[in-house]
């Protein structure tokens, strides 16, 4: 059976980009693999938007994330953390186990962050460090306005982090302009090669917390990191044939432009939501993002067991909810970095033909339909 992945993470790799992991390994301590890493760095500042180095590890995006937490932060230090979804959640999670305690806004699932919840903590906690956010939060399908929060933030002494682990490449981001200090991310997403690499850009401000932090760390020491990039290396060994792939999907990214590659997103999203809307099913997200969409599943149906269906007899892999909240009250659907139009098709191809195997009622072909029209531009 052909498989499909239309999943929040790992996402399809172009296939030119994992050709370049067949190639021979070469020594990271060589000067051809120099040559690769400073195109790589400086294409990542690209899709960052920011002027910014940014640091490479071997790791999954979460590495980045708790990196974040001992690089900015010493014992007793306090930070807010706004908490849209799991993903949110795991930043107040990280810095529990390093012993602090954040002030976490909680928001209800499928609410963005409210920007005032957060203006209000900030006055409240004026030593606040920094304030721990998600661009899109996955779980829930909500995209948060972190431009909104880089205004709010860069007027105190603390420092914005953002989770844009899958948000960025999807989801617009400015990192430099929108005032945002350190945003992390991970390879397996929009930046469209397998899982393996995290990413963390840092600005002036936020080295300058690097600088006094006391909490403990080694593989993750940012300082380390930063003082290798001059010499166009990792201070330990890189997973070099990612790095290979990672520098051909840059190409491939600066080859459609970010403007274009945000507004690729956009289409597939409406298109997505058009024929989610179309079978008669709703949103989770008040605020939905452009990486993925997550559904309420009908009443009387699981959905573990659309996901399982969808999975097992059609090949199409989309993912189930996470966490007890909400495993099986909703599906996702990505549309997520290489991706296009008939990727959007065939998953909601494959979700019609499995709820009407489930006996839920829809016309079928009615959500292949609604989002052909918004893929054509036809107004209704």
């Amino acid at each position: 059976m052909k498989k499909y992945l239309l999943t929040p993470g790992p996402t399809p790799v172009p296939p030119e980009v994992l050709a370049k992991e067949g190639l021979p390994v070469i020594h990271h301590r060589t000067s051809a693999f120099g040559k690769i890493f400073e195109e790589v760095n400086e294409g990542l500042k690209y899709v960052f938007q920011t002027k910014n180095d940014v640091l490479i590890f071997t790791s999954s995006g979460t590495g980045a994330m708790e990196g974040s937490i001992t690089n900015l932060l010493s014992p007793q230090d306090k930070i807010i953390v706004s908490d849209t979804g799991k993903f949110g959640e795991r930043w107040w999670k990280i810095a529990k186990a390093y012993g602090l305690e954040p002030v976490v806004i909680k928001e209800n699932a499928g609410d963005s962050t409210d920007i005032q919840k957060i203006k209000k903590a900030l006055s409240e906690n004026p030593d606040a460090r920094a304030v721990y956010a998600t661009l899109t939060e996955t779980s829930t399908g909500v995209v948060n306005d972190i431009k909104a929060l880089g205004e709010i933030v860069s007027k105190t002494d603390a420092v914005l982090v953002v989770d844009a682990i899958s948000g960025l490449g999807a989801q617009e981001l400015r990192s430099d302009e929108w005032k945002v200090d350190v945003v992390v991310s991970g390879s397996q997403k929009g930046l469209m090669i397998p899982p393996g690499l995290a990413f963390a850009s840092v600005s002036e401000k936020a080295w300058k917390l690097v600088e006094n932090a006391k909490l403990p760390k080694f593989y993750f020491d940012w300082k380390q990191t930063r003082k290798s990039i001059p010499n166009k290396e990792t201070p330990y060994t890189p997973a070099v044939s990612l790095i290979v792939a990672l520098s051909e999907s840059l190409k491939i990214i600066k080859a459609e432009g970010m403007e274009n590659i945000w507004k690729r997103h956009q289409l597939l999203a409406d298109a997505t939501r058009a024929g989610i809307a179309a079978m008669g099913l709703k949103l989770l997200s008040k605020v939905p993002c452009n990486a993925v969409t997550a559904v309420l599943v009908p009443q009387g149906l699981s959905g573990s067991t659309i996901y399982k269906k969808m999975r097992d007899e059609y090949g199409v892999n989309i993912a189930a909810g996470q966490g007890e909240e909400l495993k099986d009250k909703i599906i996702r659907i990505a549309h997520l970095g290489y991706m296009e139009r008939f990727d959007i098709i065939i998953a909601l191809s494959a979700l019609e033909m499995c709820l009407i195997q489930l006996g839920y009622k829809l016309e079928l072909g009615s959500a292949v339909s609604a989002a052909e029209t918004v893929f054509l531009g036809i107004r209704s």
